[in-house]
């Protein structure tokens, strides 16, 4: 039986509750969510248990040794949460080059940066949650010890990495890998059962320390030494030195609504601008090829502003606060013309990412991300601990005229962004798209589908997504209208069709009803998406 065979049209609709709700790609993930909520949990204790979960249920795409962002409603406030390590004090492009190599590498050890994962779980558990952190980690933990069968979409990535890393990870450092992922010497099938009690025993110590034994502790040790015997930049000392930073989030006026983002050194600020752009082209048109060329035209400039600009904030050459002008836009719009341009191209790696959404009874929302990064991250794994190390330090450039120039001890631009609603100042409720650079694309075409179109939670994720790549080069969707992708193409803009929606992000979201408290939420249709609800 082909579980990836659909020949055959499906269709979901906006799933509904009131006690709480949690929105997430992997269906016992979601489940892990509402449990803890069920035992006496809220929205942020919840978020903790699915996050935690998804390391296990979905490693394909995230793990403990990622990174976290999250946008935290309580009280009629939002809190955001930067929990992205920096790079080892030990690292620099001078480092980097005596090892031979010209540009920051994509695997191994040396892009491995401080992983912020368990400390964003710590935190949020200290400061909104009801519920012990070692009680939120129950579920995930028994994942891990009792196993769980694969399912489609998780099984179909993991046979690919699997493929690609037999012939490229040959080195001993890697053999953590393998043990933990294809512990049979192959990648596990879809449906069947995979557990990892090292990832257990992780969980375990994470939740009795609070996390400290990760950064302080025995796990930090064995992360040091591992790094120690393979000559890695990464050490005890740097753990040691992290902490999660609290942030004000920052927002533009979209037609009458605050969308809201974590600030640089994160790449939501992308979604902000080119909503802004946008917004100074006049009304958008359904399903018009002159809209969704404006839409790609404004996404193609704040997307290179993005790239040349955000960094750490104190390395940018420009503010925050420009960016995000009226001003700003307004010029950038003018340069929008009837013909696709060709801005200074990038190449656009494909991400590894994990994102929820969770809401309870009592009003509080979580919009809440994390990643390894590439898929599996670095192809690091600590031996018997089910830690794979993210590989977020490829994103380090090695020129020294370029904002983001590696140095020890600084954060890298950052693709992993939560996104949040709000009207006249309430809540309207969290939302996002992982997907490595789709991020604030998917971001921009689910804030445009649900205000320009009022389309609802599930609709606005299920309408096609188009994607740009570089230049001219525009990916669409299989389901992307033929006549629009004619016209786009008439256009200019060099128009190329998926064969599936793997590449175009996964999305979730819920909203919140102000007057009745109902929460409306929707899931992502291209991966193993769920929406759990109490």
């Amino acid at each position: 039986m082909d579980y990836l065979n659909n020949p055959f049209t499906s269709q979901r609709h906006t799933v509904f509750s009131k006690k709480g709700m949690v929105a997430t790609s992997q269906p016992l993930a979601a489940q892990a969510g509402i449990e803890v909520m069920q035992n006496g949990g809220n929205a942020i204790d919840a978020a903790i248990a699915t996050a935690a979960a998804l390391t296990v249920v979905e490693p394909t795409s995230n793990g403990i040794g990622g990174d976290a962002f999250a946008l935290v409603w309580v009280k009629d406030k939002l809190h955001g949460l930067n929990s992205s390590g920096p790079a080892p004090k030990s690292i620099s492009p001078e480092a980097v080059k005596a090892l031979g190599f010209e540009k920051m590498p994509t695997f191994g050890l040396v892009p491995v940066t401080v992983p912020g994962v368990p400390a964003a779980w710590a935190e949020l558990s200290k400061k909104f949650g009801k519920l012990s952190l070692a009680d939120a980690l129950k579920p995930a933990i028994r994942y891990a010890e009792e196993g769980y069968p694969l399912t489609p979409i998780l099984g179909k990535y993991w046979k690919a990495a699997y493929s690609k890393y037999k012939t490229s990870f040959t080195g001993e450092e890697y053999q953590g890998w393998f043990d933990t992922f294809a512990p049979n010497g192959r990648a596990p099938e879809i449906g069947e059962m995979w557990s990892s009690p090292g990832h257990a025993s992780t969980l375990i110590e994470i939740g009795q320390t609070d996390a400290r034994s990760f950064y302080e502790g025995t796990i930090a040790d064995k992360i040091d030494a591992f790094m120690k015997k393979h000559n890695g930049f990464l050490s005890k000392k740097d753990l040691e030195a992290f902490e999660p930073e609290w942030v004000e989030p920052v927002s533009s006026e979209y037609r009458g609504y605050e969308v809201w983002e974590i600030p640089p050194n994160g790449q939501g600020m992308v979604a902000l601008m080119a909503l802004n752009i946008f917004k100074e082209l006049g009304q958008p048109k359904w399903q018009s090829a002159e809209t969704f060329h404006e839409q790609i035209e404004a996404m193609k400039l704040a997307f290179t502003d993005g790239k040349a600009f955000i960094t750490e904030p104190e390395n940018m050459p420009v503010s925050t606060e420009h960016l995000l002008s009226q001003e700003y836009a307004a010029a950038r719009a003018k340069t929008i013309g009837e013909i696709a341009s060709n801005p200074v191209p990038y190449e656009l790696p494909k991400g590894g990412t994990v994102y929820l959404s969770t809401a309870d009874e009592e009003g509080n929302m979580v919009s809440y991300i994390q990643s390894n990064y590439m898929g599996f991250g670095s192809g690091i794994v600590i031996p018997d601990t089910g830690i794979g190390l993210q590989n977020r330090g490829a994103d380090f450039s090695l020129d020294p005229e370029h904002p983001n120039i590696l140095a020890g001890g600084k954060r890298t631009f950052h693709t992993i962004i939560p996104g949040f609603l709000t009207k006249n100042g309430k809540a309207v409720g969290p939302f996002g798209v992982m997907g490595g650079y789709m991020q604030p694309q998917g971001h921009f075409q689910v804030v445009t589908n649900t205000i320009d179109y009022l389309m609802n939670p599930q609709a606005a994720l299920d309408a096609p997504r188009w994607q740009w790549m570089e230049g001219k080069t525009i990916l669409v969707e299989p389901n992307f209208p033929n006549y629009l992708a004619q016209a786009l193409a008439r256009k200019g803009h060099q128009i190329q069709v998926a064969t599936d929606g793997g590449s175009f992000g996964r999305g979730q979201i819920i909203w919140r009803n102000p007057e009745t408290g109902v929460l409306a939420g929707g899931t992502e249709s291209r991966t193993d998406g769920a929406v759990a609800v109490w």
